[in-house]
Parts: structure tokens; C-alpha cells; sequence
């Protein structure tokens, strides 16, 4: 589990960045892997989730997670529920204790954002299409809507695919910069012609900090290039394989 000293020094909030270390699962699958998505065993992703729920001090019926979407909906989290109900949702706010917020990634990158003061706390999915369209702006927006002040807002951004594993096409990198100029600092070139590079932890970090929070960081990790640490989607893709687990990022009110 990875953590971060932004989050780590509030007393009344716990949170992990679980890597694919620690669970129960084998196969392709070893060995966290927390997705329902994934063609693993049902019983061992339910065994891993407790274990990562279990790590923050509650338990695994406790961790609620979205059916993903690469979208901007935010759901406010007043009671758990189960695998199957979950709605189509890439953000999640809550200000009730006993309900830890999850987010499912394989490369794409998870936020976790909390404002302690007021006992509220958030976690988002963000892919590039979801940090392009705003879904840490719309989850902030739902945390202010449940009484948080964005000047008190701490958020950390966790491992995603890194700037040297993320090449992208042409016409990627000019939907960015046609939004805003600045953002062709996020992309370097590659070796292929006229792709490029891209920085999503980068962008996302830049893109937060424009929102007036108390703070963010990032924890720094390339999904894609440690294979015995994380689960990867492109890593998966480019070998051809069929299938890959997901890793989980959590938080809850302590």
C-alpha cells in the first residue's frame, strides 16, 4: 500500500494506493486484484477487497466502488452497496464513516481528495478522457455540495501510466493543446515520428491545483513499467494478452 504525507498526517482519514501485492488471486490475476470487471475468481477478488478495506481499518463489504466509465457523473455515497448495484459513476463524495470510497485502475489514475474539517472525502476515476472532460472538477463540486470548502480540500493523485509508457497520436495531443496552449507542456516527443509522450499524472496535478485546493500531490509511480508491482492495461494490451486485474485506491473517514 502506498500512502502520502498529504493525506497520511490527518488523524480522522485513512487511505492506501494498493499496488497488485498481498491478495490471493494467481494467474495473470496475482495476486490484489480488486476488479469484478476481470475474469477472476469472484471469491478471491471479494478476499482481496477485504484485505484492502481491512488494511484502512474497516471491511471489504464496507468498500464501494463504480461501474466506470471514462464520464464525469459523481455519486454522493449515503450507504453501501453491493457488487452489481453499483451505478455508472467515475467519482464518488461521501460524509458518512463505515463507507470506504474505491477506485479501480490498471494505468488509468485515481484521485483521493478529503477535507478533514468538515468530515467529507472523495475519490475519482481519471483516465485522460475523464481529466480532459473534469471529473476531480465535478467531485469537488460534489464535496462542496455536502458542505466541503475547496481552500481545505487536500488531494493526491496515485500511480498511474507514466510519461515514458503513455505515447499517444497526433490527433491526442491537438485536442489538448486546442483547449488550452499551455497544456503542450504535458507532451514531449517520442521516437515515432509525430507522436508524442504524455504526462497524465502531470496534467492531472496542474489541472487540480487550478481548482484553489489546499494542496495536491502525486505519488509518482509508472503503472505500465513495473510489471511485478502493478497491474497494467497497455501493458496487457501491447503482449497481446486477454485480460488484467485492477488495483485498488481507497479512502475512508477514520
Amino acid at each position: 500500500m502506498i500512502s502520502t504525507a498529504l493525506l497520511a498526517e490527518l488523524p480522522h482519514v485513512r487511505h492506501g494506493f494498493f499496488t497488485r501485492e498481498g491478495g490471493v488471486s494467481g494467474g495473470i490475476f496475482a495476486s490484489l486484484n480488486c476488479g469484478y470487471g476481470s475474469g477472476d475468481d469472484r471469491a478471491a477478488i471479494a478476499e482481496n477487497r477485504d484485505i484492502a478495506a481491512r488494511a484502512l481499518g474497516r471491511s471489504g463489504p464496507e468498500l464501494v466502488t463504480g461501474y466506470q466509465v471514462h464520464g464525469t457523473e459523481v455519486a454522493t455515497v449515503e450507504r453501501v452497496w453491493l457488487p452489481g448495484d453499483q451505478p455508472r459513476v467515475d467519482g464518488m463524495v461521501t460524509d458518512r464513516k463505515g463507507i470506504v470510497l474505491g477506485i479501480l485502475t490498471a494505468d488509468c489514475a485515481p484521485v483521493l481528495l478529503v477535507d478533514e474539517t468538515r468530515g467529507v472525502i472523495g475519490a475519482a476515476h481519471a483516465g485522460w478522457k475523464g481529466a480532459f472532460a473534469g471529473i476531480v472538477d465535478a467531485t469537488v463540486a460534489a464535496m462542496e455540495r455536502l458542505g466541503a470548502e475547496r481552500r481545505r480540500i487536500r488531494a493526491a493523485v496515485g500511480p498511474c501510466i507514466g510519461r515514458d509508457s503513455y505515447e499517444v497520436g497526433p490527433e491526442f495531443r491537438a485536442r489538448f493543446v486546442a483547449e488550452d496552449a499551455a497544456n503542450a507542456a504535458w507532451f514531449r516527443p517520442s521516437a515515432r515520428g509525430a507522436h508524442a509522450l504524455f504526462d497524465l499524472a502531470g496534467y492531472l496535478q496542474a489541472r487540480i491545483a487550478a481548482l484553489g485546493l489546499a494542496g495536491v500531490t502525486a505519488t509518482g509511480q509508472d503503472t505500465a513499467a513495473e510489471t511485478g508491482r502493478f497491474f497494467s492495461y497497455r501493458r496487457t494490451c501491447l503482449a497481446g494478452g486477454a485480460d488484467y486485474g485492477r488495483m485498488v485506491s481507497a479512502i475512508t473517514l477514520a
